[in-house]
């Protein structure tokens, strides 16, 4: 199916771009929470392992690009981040903007002028690479609709692409839930790119609460970049993809059914297991702080003298996800101003949503 795809989009790339062709548009989107983890990587950009994830509301990406023709037959770009000139991530957009030229050659008769900016942390530990991303090429597909006079965004292209500049960007397009990779009940899954799963879901889910305890808003000690690089020898990894293949069909089944039991048990075990895979590789490192355990304690013991459906993940980071229906909103907030909050660095945390994925600003 992918290379399909991918003959349509060369056939159908724009290649001239006018004399006095200029412009902004601006687009928002969101990180996402990995439910089922994404852990190893292979080839370009696809996944050792599927992955299924909440697409967040209030931690996401502003990204405007101010666009206008060149003469000079080479991409030119600036990149400001939060309001200042950043060399370092322009690099890193001129390459992955140089990649998937072949498929937008117009951007080779481009000025790009592009400013980002977070409404969470950045490299703590929240996915700002996914909305980063996923906010860079929702910009250059409207680019590339104006050149077109076109208007409908594909989505499976957007996740195609966003996968390129990093794997967890493909899912973030997408409203309330995503599942990237290839498995065995999900006959439309890829590896190259993310698909819907919103439909399916039980309703409970559909408004599911992620309050995000921000127990360091530092720069993590490894990137998650060489983090999927040491799955590559890490002794687990086998037994590990095996593990992903089976949670993700149990839980995507229990996200069906409503099934918050099952849900909590399989969301949990998945965090413990990504950072076990951490602290097993080598070298080893351990992300999780004190307080990062002191607040997963905290909410199995609120969990279990309460009976609440309400239960924890974390990314590759310390900072711990809080995840609950809407009807045990009123209480989860009390229990997080009484022992949660404390715990967290100033006292910061985010208050966040499942949400309806990227879209214009």
């Amino acid at each position: 199916m992918s290379k399909t795809l991918e003959k349509k989009w060369l056939k159908e790339a724009a290649s001239k771009v006018p004399a006095g062709f200029s412009g902004t548009t601006a687009w928002q989107s969101p990180s996402n929470i990995a439910l089922v983890k994404y852990w190893g990587k292979h080839g370009n950009q696809l996944p050792k392992n599927p992955s299924i994830s909440f697409t967040l509301s209030a931690s996401k990406s502003e990204t405007s690009i101010h666009y206008q023709r060149n003469d000079s037959g080479r991409l030119q770009l600036k990149f400001f981040f939060e309001g200042k000139e950043n060399p370092a991530f322009a690099e890193k957009i001129q390459r992955f903007l140089s990649q998937i030229i072949p498929y937008f050659p117009f951007l080779n008769q481009l000025s790009l002028e592009i400013s980002s900016n977070n409404t969470f942390p950045h490299s703590s530990g929240i996915a700002s690479s996914a909305s980063a991303m996923s906010a860079l090429v929702m910009g250059v597909l409207a680019i590339e609709n104006k050149l077109k006079n076109t208007h409908e965004t594909d989505l499976i292209k957007a996740s195609y692409f966003s996968r390129l500049g990093s794997g967890s960007a493909s899912r973030s397009v997408f409203p309330v839930a995503a599942v990237w990779g290839k498995t065995t009940f999900l006959t439309e899954s890829s590896d190259e790119f993310a698909i819907p799963v919103v439909q399916q879901l039980h309703p409970v889910f559909q408004d599911f609460y992620d309050s995000i305890l921000i127990i360091d808003s530092g720069t993590k000690a490894v990137s998650s970049r060489a983090g999927h690089a040491l799955m590559d020898n890490n002794p687990f990894a086998p037994t590990r993809y095996k593990q992903a293949h089976k949670n993700i069909q149990d839980l995507y089944s229990a996200m069906q059914a409503g099934d918050l039991a099952t849900f909590i048990r399989i969301t949990e075990a998945e965090a413990l297991q990504l950072h076990a895979l951490m602290m097993t590789s080598d070298p080893g490192y351990i992300l999780m702080q004190p307080n990062s355990l002191a607040a997963i304690k905290a909410i199995r013991n609120f969990r279990e003298d309460t009976k609440m459906p309400l239960c924890f993940t974390l990314d590759a980071g310390p900072n711990i996800h809080l995840l609950y229906p809407a009807s045990v909103r009123e209480e989860v907030l009390a229990f997080i101003e009484n022992e949660l909050q404390p715990l967290c660095a100033n006292g910061f945390w985010i208050d966040d949503i499942v949400g309806q994925g990227a879209s214009a600003i």
